[in-house]
């Protein structure tokens, strides 16, 4: 079976850049949102997106502007956007976006298992849950995967494609072909806790704040260490304020409960105080730096 028609539920920060990758990928797609107001933001984050998209393919002498007005009409007339679960039941596969709260994704699944036709796949994009949690919820554990995309989604070529010990085969092999006819670079993972990059990078991301903590270097001087000695494009505490301090606290208490005994998940009392404060990183302003919208203040 080919994925011709993709539903994704949720429209915000990551759903509507996996609405446009699917459509920029040739298939139609349905977006669904809760509210109204939630989905016109969803979609003209889209129409935004596409229009600077083909802008640069214009300056960059890879399409003529007719070539790149007709790629975002065509793009955004696969979109449709509805308040209505109902219009998921014909869906290929669906994606769920929602907000990173295990028990009402769960209740979600539950309902897509009662609503999609028999042969949907089922997907999650979250970041830390486990997608066996969700699976048992929907009542087709055997058409359930892990989708991860990362932000944005319109630029970051990964997609972690996680499987349970329940996934047919045939549908893991159908999720990796959709992350690539979506421009990916799919990579396989077991039902892990954090899958491959979460779990490597927050425990790296803790092992900063925690350095922090205890007064071995600054702040500045442990994202410049690991910038020039690693390579990497931020550091960790940089990383950790782009995250969000609440995103961060939040998947660490979820793996401190489910694995006490897990030496690598730890909770920086640092990280603890500045959630409390309201300092929760560039998206409020201030975190461990100060923000002005995307840079350093």
């Amino acid at each position: 079976m080919a994925i011709r028609k993709v539903g994704v539920v949720g429209c915000g920060l990551m759903g509507h850049g996996i609405v446009q990758v699917a459509a920029q990928g040739g298939m139609q797609v349905v977006a669904v949102e809760s509210d109204k107001a939630a989905l016109e933001r969803g979609l003209g984050r889209i129409d935004k997106s596409l229009a600077k998209l083909a802008e640069k393919q214009v300056e960059k002498g890879k399409s003529t502007p007719e070539q790149a007005k007709a790629f975002v009409e065509k793009t955004r007339g696969l979109i449709k956007g509805t308040l209505d679960k109902k219009d998921l039941a014909d869906c290929d596969l669906v994606i769920e976006a929602i907000v990173e709260d295990l028990a009402v994704k769960k209740a979600l699944f539950k309902e897509l298992g009662g609503l999609c036709k028999p042969s949907t796949i089922l997907a999650s994009n979250t970041s830390s849950f486990p997608i066996g949690e969700m699976a048992a919820a929907s009542g087709r554990p055997e058409r359930m995967v892990g989708l991860h995309f990362f932000n944005p989604v319109q630029l970051m070529r990964l997609v972690e494609v996680v499987r349970t010990d329940r996934t047919d085969d045939d549908v893991f092999a159908q999720a990796r072909a959709f992350g690539e006819a979506c421009g990916k670079s799919p990579v396989s993972c077991k039902d892990t806790p954090g899958f491959v990059v979460n779990r490597l990078l927050v425990p790296y991301m803790t092992q900063s704040l925690l350095m922090l903590e205890r007064g071995d270097a600054s702040a500045e001087d442990i994202d410049t260490a690991m910038q020039l000695g690693c390579g990497h494009p931020m550091g960790p505490i940089t990383l950790t304020d782009y995250v969000g301090l609440d995103t961060t606290l939040a998947i660490l208490k979820g793996w401190v409960e489910r694995y006490p005994d897990e030496p690598a998940f730890e909770i920086p009392k640092i990280l603890e105080r500045k959630v409390k404060e309201g300092k929760l990183g560039r998206k409020s302003g201030e975190g461990f730096f100060k923000w002005d919208g995307d840079k350093k203040a």
